[in-house]
C-alpha cells in the first residue's frame, strides 16, 4: 500500500483552505462547516500539497528539511492516510 500511496498526488479537497490563524497561533484547515487546528507536523505536510507533486516528492522535501527525524517517511504516509480518510485531501 505504501508504494502505491507514494506515487499518488494529494490535493486539498474542494472547499478546504490552509491558512495561518494568528488568534490560534497556528495553521488551520478551513472548510465550510468549521476549522481544524493543525499541529506543526501536519502544517508542514499540508503546505507542500499543491496538486502537482506526489507523496514521494513531499517525503523527499521534508526528509531534506528535517534529516534528524527518524521514521519521517512513515509518519508522512500515516498522515496522508488519515487526512484522506478524514476527507481533508484527495489522492489521485
Amino acid at each position: 500500500m505504501s508504494e502505491l500511496l507514494r506515487q499518488q498526488v494529494p490535493t486539498l479537497r474542494r472547499g478546504f483552505r490552509l491558512q495561518w490563524e494568528p488568534v490560534q497561533d497556528c495553521h488551520v484547515l478551513l472548510y465550510p462547516e468549521g476549522m481544524i487546528k493543525l499541529n506543526e507536523s501536519a502544517s508542514e505536510i499540508l503546505k507542500l500539497i499543491d496538486g502537482q507533486q506526489n507523496v514521494a516528492a513531499i517525503i523527499g522535501q521534508l526528509t531534506g528539511r528535517f534529516p534528524d527525524v527518524p521514521g519521517i517517511d512513515e509518519d508522512i504516509l500515516a498522515f496522508m492516510e488519515v487526512a484522506s480518510a478524514q476527507f481533508w485531501i484527495e489522492l489521485r
